[in-house]
């Protein structure tokens, strides 16, 4: 299958399969980034209880990720992974804990969901089987950013608070930033019951009409929320131009014999990964 449309490019390069984004690869001569694919691959460092992985399991991930970084001419020892807790904490990374080997579990990026660099090799990693994955990038200043963003760190607008980061402590110009938005759980597939929804009407409030976002699929039972368009909305309203808000188009669960998705793989569910880095 090739999930290649307007916005990104699939590519098979080795054995290994990645998207990429056709305005970041506008410039390419300032960035490395990918979206890794294939549910033979899996970028899982550590078990959802946060514990480390056997060693058999570890390893794989390791090649996995090292295979996805040569195929995109990177190299492993640049990785800074976070540790994701679905919060809205988004820290700067100033430089390499480990010279000769990637960041992968490291306490300062503990219950983290969001990098920020201006520095060259250091190559941002997320991961995600459904939520969904931010890349930033202000061409102008030169500052990139991995955001990830599941349907918890949207009520928590961790979008929001990375642009306003980037503005804090880079001088970054909203309409300047590029946000590329990686496959993941879309509305079609995203059904909630009405705790949930009621947390997000109550969040988001002020973005009329709701319906753009939300819709009763089942009275008074089930409702399918749209957490790519809150995020887009949200962005539009802190200043990003819409046309540099550029959307994969791909649900994980749509898509789940190429991208990895916990609706689908439930408890045996892997990871796929997003990465960004300035050259």
């Amino acid at each position: 299958m090739d999930l290649s449309n307007e916005n990104v490019v699939h590519i098979k390069k080795d054995g290994i399969e990645f998207l990429q984004f056709r305005k970041l690869l506008e410039y390419k001569n300032i960035i490395n980034h990918a979206y890794g694919i294939g549910i033979d691959r899996n970028y899982r460092t550590a078990k959802a209880n946060k514990q480390k992985l056997d060693d058999a399991s570890y390893q794989k991930a390791i090649k996995d990720y090292t295979d996805l970084c040569c195929a995109i001419n990177s190299s492993i020892e640049h990785l800074v992974k976070t540790k994701q807790d679905h919060t809205d904490t988004v820290k700067i990374v100033t430089q390499k804990i480990n010279e000769k080997m990637p960041d992968i579990s490291e306490e300062a990026y503990s219950k983290t969901d969001g990098l920020i660099t201006n520095k060259r090799n250091i190559m941002l990693s997320t991961t995600n089987a459904d939520c969904i994955l931010l890349l930033f990038f202000d061409p102008i200043k030169k500052v990139i950013a991995n955001v990830h963003s599941g349907w918890k760190g949207t009520l928590q607008r961790i979008s929001v608070k990375t642009v306003q980061k980037m503005q804090k402590e880079f001088n970054c110009n909203t309409e300047d930033i590029i946000c590329c938005i990686c496959p993941s759980i879309r509305k079609c597939h995203f059904e909630v019951e009405k705790d949930v929804k009621e947390l997000f009407e109550k969040e988001f409030e002020e973005l009329k009409p709701q319906e753009e976002w939300i819709e009763e699929t089942i009275a008074n039972q089930k409702w399918n929320i749209d957490t790519v368009k809150i995020n887009q909305i949200l962005l539009q309203e802190l200043g990003l131009k819409p046309e540099n808000i550029i959307d994969s188009k791909i649900c994980s669960v749509c898509h789940s014999d190429v991208v990895h998705s916990f609706r689908a793989e439930r408890e045996k569910y892997g990871l796929s990964t997003a990465l960004i880095e300035l050259k």
